[in-house]
């Protein structure tokens, strides 16, 4: 991936890739409650694609390596798994839980969705949580999807459903939009809930050529196993949108919209830590 001079159209666009790198280093600091948080989305995934031993997956959008390297202990040393991303950022920290870990049976790449680099019918599975909604292109990267699986080969994405199913997002963004005023994005521009809409991103997947192509609701809830005031800016940090945003208010106005983002936060606070009901639409598809 290069500068935004040099991006083609069915690349991420300048913007895109900025957001993603300035959040990589917060998504490797909070990797572990990150792969907690969302695991039942990674199982999920997991489950519909049909990943198990000896398989070879692809992961699209893996961020710093999330669901590959858990996807590599499903398939074991005889399958291979691989990610990829286009934010060096994330994929240098793949790279480097990879190792640390010492897996050698998980590959990351540097790469977006279109064009992916691998040949036609590579892989058994593909899956992708939480990336289609920012590809420059979701119909070509899809179809890029579908041609590395092979014959049979199952996919498997996961995206929001809307963000007032889902307080994980809508109880800060709710204070937040208290303080500034904030058109509502393109519904087809870039954004975590572009495909919130039941049945946008199957449609979709039919149009890239999978006509059998079926959407599932998985209801779940969101743990995160700390107190409200440790969440918080945990939350804030690996949010762009939120970061920058709470960046610009003056040191009073950070001081009030904090004490309103926690006492919004306490509605889902546990003895336990932090726990959020949540819903997300799988879309699977087979070759």
């Amino acid at each position: 991936m290069g500068k935004a001079a040099i991006l083609n159209p069915m690349q991420p666009d300048s913007d895109v890739i900025k957001k993603w790198t300035d959040s990589a280093p917060f998504w490797e600091q909070h990797r572990e409650i990150i792969r907690h948080m969302f695991a039942p989305v990674s199982e999920a995934l997991a489950e519909y694609a049909g990943v198990a031993a000896g398989k070879s997956v692809l992961d699209v959008a893996t961020g710093p390596g999330e669901p590959a390297l858990g996807l590599s202990a499903t398939v074991g040393q005889q399958g291979r798994v691989y990610g990829v991303d286009p934010i060096s950022g994330m994929i240098e920290a793949a790279r480097r839980e990879a190792e640390r870990r010492g897996l050698d049976n998980v590959q990351f790449e540097v790469a977006s969705a279109d064009p992916l680099p691998y040949a036609d019918a590579t892989f058994d599975a593909v899956v992708s949580r939480f990336g289609v909604m920012f590809f420059a292109s979701p119909t070509e990267g899809i179809r890029e999807m579908l041609r590395v699986l092979k014959p049979g080969g199952k996919l498997a994405l996961a995206v929001w459903c809307s963000a007032e199913r889902n307080p994980f997002h809508w109880a800060l963004s709710r204070v937040m939009r208290k303080h500034v005023d904030s058109p509502p994005p393109d519904p087809d521009a870039p954004d975590p809930f572009r495909f919130a809409p039941e049945g946008k991103l199957r449609e979709l997947v039919v149009e890239a050529g999978a006509p059998n192509a079926a959407e599932h609701l998985l209801h779940f809830r969101i743990e995160a196993p700390m107190p409200v005031k440790e969440f918080l800016p945990l939350r804030l940090e690996i949010s762009e949108k939120l970061r920058e945003t709470f960046a610009v208010f003056s040191p009073e106005e950070q001081e009030q919209t904090t004490r309103e983002m926690l006492e919004s936060l306490s509605e889902y606070t546990t003895d336990s830590g932090m726990s959020f009901p949540a819903e997300v639409l799988i879309v699977t598809a087979t070759r």
